[in-house]
């Protein structure tokens, strides 16, 4: 039991840092984190700019986890429903999140709506400014993120039967590697365009690997579940 467990929370840090690094939220956090840093004098409110905007972005994604996982669970007959056909459900959950993941599916980002003078008034507003434009920014999300979040974590942390630990520990996860990238905006590091470019390659095939492993482990569940092969043994 605790064995299964582990592995989930595993996954869900996966899933978190695979969210960060996806090209729409990193892109988004990096320029987000640079322009605001532009405004301050010292390396010390730069940084506490990427931390607290971080934070927002980590925050966001741990409440909307956990209010998602907690109503499911806490609904008699959507929790009955689920543990009788949870097995069956996931196998076109993974495929569906795997077919996004590799691009053979897609749709427009979806998510709060800003307007350049309302994204300026947070941008100036220095450190609480930054903390609210990382909570907007995570709650618009693009296919990959809403892939890996609604389509992978989501049903992970149902099937898990819970509602804080593997939603916090995406939650942190999405946050490390934007939080990395403040700091070295901080210190003035001149390799952050080749960290980026670097991270941008490793995300793309572990994005790539990622997807070819959704869909072959949700063929195997269809296989399993909904056409009885018990190819899962």
């Amino acid at each position: 039991m605790m064995g299964g467990f582990f592995i989930g929370v595993s996954a869900a840090f996966y899933l978190g840092i695979l969210t960060s690094i996806s090209p729409c939220p990193l892109a988004t956090n990096i320029a987000a984190i640079s322009y605001i840093g532009k405004r301050l004098e010292s390396p010390r409110q730069v940084l506490l700019t990427g931390i607290l905007y971080t934070l927002g972005r980590t925050v966001t994604y741990l409440v909307l986890g956990i209010l998602l996982v907690a109503s499911i669970l806490s609904m008699p007959a959507v929790s009955h429903f689920l543990e009788k056909y949870m097995n069956r459900a996931l196998g076109p959950i993974l495929i569906v999140a795997g077919m996004f993941l590799l691009g053979l599916l897609g749709f427009t980002s979806f998510g709060p709506g800003m307007s350049a003078k309302t994204q300026k008034r947070f941008e100036s507003g220095g450190l609480l400014g930054a903390g609210l434009l990382g909570m907007l920014f995570a709650l618009s999300f693009c296919p990959v993120s809403a892939a890996l979040f609604f389509g992978s974590l989501i049903p992970l942390a149902v099937s898990h039967h819970s509602s804080l630990a593997i939603p916090a520990i995406y939650g942190i996860a999405t946050g490390l590697p934007v939080l990395v990238f403040a700091v070295l905006i901080a210190t003035g590091a001149r390799r952050v365009g080749t960290a980026f470019n670097r991270l941008t390659a490793i995300e793309l095939w572990a994005r790539r690997i990622t997807g070819a492993a959704f869909i072959l482990v949700g063929v195997l569940y269809s296989l399993t579940y909904i056409f009885g092969i018990p190819v899962l043994g």
